[in-house]
């Protein structure tokens, strides 16, 4: 959001050039990694956990948008047909919750919350997109059939996800064949590009590809090795930050286009910027809890009834973004007559209004409503870290001590064996005295072979001073060392 408004105040200022947003970079350059790398840190188990909530917010709600957007709109500028003023509704309908996430993950609100959010934003942009395609189709043609633009709605649906499943299988293969770090990312690149172009070319949603294609290939992420896989997700974790970071100063930068619509199309806006939030917060409240007051099933799966504050955090966490934006710009200029697109730019004028709104008003203000709201992380996800970890530790021990007992072990093993039995005596332990005993043993372990990596990282310098080794050697082994700091630094052992 603060790089939105940075944008914004870049935009306004005399001098400044003009940078034309060109909707095609974002749906198609910038809009697969992102998609592809969201569905790939999403939490499968918790997606299906929730996938009620998250299925009533990204296929629901974003229905309800639609219709509720496109009714206000008719009403408020009557010149639109009532197919423009759908697809107006289709636009605005998907969520961007990339400022949201950023606050809700440095605030460490319940697992829950984000798993929600984040499920939501994930399909809904699928969901809202294809609806794009299907209004653009009903304008193309004039007129509307419920018959037709619900075979259409399915047939984009279904080719979308079959290609994903397809391209996800490929990629996940191909993973097992290379094992070079570079070719890997290369390849984890091209996957979403791939998936979306051959969607598109079948005339099915490359958005839905995309994320059916991430939930694949992060199933099978596990068959490659530990380095390998950290070396990627470090790599697709700076690749996100700066295409979010390009993202929301594109956002700001089309803030003149404001400039150029009429006073009453940027009225009509902030009217539906109100419809907006105000339908949100009317699906949110209720769909929250009618399902699990009928369903003692659902209320088992879910952990029961979900807490107001929390409720409260998702009605508010429907921010506007990039995608509502592209998605306006990217609509045709004209009819087939050559005609210009009924409602065009009425529709841009309308999403930039409620785009900018959203995340000036909602992705600013959300902070303090979760602090105000003293909401906090649960303890359930403490204790999973912990139980996993005392299970990770108790195979490591056992494993060792039954290698031990065939093969003769170096000190270096046993000391290493010692260093596992005192991290899992810090988590399980119940006496006290023997949990610090421990703690310290580790500290003081843990600070030695920091002391020993930091020397080797100067001998290294003064090798490299002296001209006794290059800098391509001093670089490959001061990353050595880099390594085995961070190893030291998350684990004890």
């Amino acid at each position: 959001a603060l790089l939105a408004l940075i944008g914004v105040l870049a935009a306004l200022t005399p001098g400044v050039p003009e940078i034309e947003l060109d909707p095609e970079l974002i749906l198609v350059a910038f809009l697969p990694p992102l998609l592809y790398a969201d569905a790939f840190q999403t939490s499968w188990i918790d997606f299906k956990r929730w996938l009620r909530p998250i299925s009533m917010l990204a296929i629901g709600l974003v229905l309800t948008t639609i219709v509720t957007v496109g009714l206000a709109a008719h009403e408020l500028l009557p010149q639109m047909s009532v197919a423009s003023c759908l697809l107006l509704g289709a636009v605005l309908s998907p969520t961007d919750t990339v400022a949201v996430q950023a606050v809700i993950e440095r605030l460490h609100v319940p697992r829950r919350i984000t798993a929600i959010l984040g499920g939501e934003s994930l399909v809904n942009d699928a969901t809202g997109l294809v609806g794009v395609q299907v209004g653009i189709a009903v304008v193309l043609h004039g007129s509307f059939d419920p018959a037709i633009a619900g075979l259409s709605f399915a047939r984009v649906t279904g080719l979308g996800v079959l290609s994903g499943l397809v391209i996800g299988i490929v990629f996940a293969r191909l993973n097992l064949w290379f094992r070079e770090v570079r070719t890997l990312f290369t390849l984890s690149l091209l996957s979403p590009y791939v998936a979306y172009a051959v969607a598109d070319m079948l005339g099915g949603s490359g958005v839905l590809a995309v994320v059916v294609a991430g939930f694949v290939v992060a199933w099978r992420i596990h068959s490659l090795d530990g380095d390998t896989r950290f070396e990627l997700y470090s790599s697709w974790d700076k690749l996100t930050f700066l295409l979010n970071g390009l993202c929301f100063l594109l956002v700001g930068f089309s803030a003149p286009l404001a400039l150029e619509a009429r006073p009453e199309w940027l009225i009509a806006g902030l009217l539906i910027t109100l419809v907006v939030v105000v339908t949100r917060i009317g699906w949110c409240v209720p769909g929250a809890y009618l399902p699990l007051l009928f369903s003692p099933r659902l209320r088992k799966r879910e952990g029961g009834y979900p807490p107001a504050k929390g409720v409260v955090v998702v009605s508010w966490a429907g921010v506007r973004g990039v995608v509502s934006l592209a998605a306006a710009l990217a609509l045709p200029l004209s009819l087939p007559d050559g005609t210009p697109f009924p409602g065009r730019a009425e529709i841009v004028a309308c999403t930039l209004v409620v785009v900018l709104t959203t995340l000036l008003v909602q992705g600013l203000t959300l902070q303090p409503l979760i602090e105000w709201l003293g909401i906090r992380g649960e303890e359930d996800s403490a204790a999973e870290v912990r139980a996993a970890r005392e299970a990770l530790l108790s195979a490591g021990i056992s494993r060792l001590d039954a290698y031990c007992s065939e093969t003769s072990c170096p000190l270096s093993v046993h000391h290493w064996r010692e260093l596992m039995a005192d991290e899992l005596k810090t988590l399980e332990d119940k006496d006290e005295a023997a949990r610090k005993a421990a703690r310290s043993r580790l500290d003081v372990s843990q600070d030695v072979r920091r002391e020993v990596v930091e020397a080797q990282r100067r001998a290294l310098l003064t090798l490299r001073d002296g001209g006794r080794i290059n800098d391509r050697t001093y670089v490959g082994l001061l990353l050595e060392l880099d390594r085995a700091h961070l190893a030291t630094a998350s684990s004890p052992a």
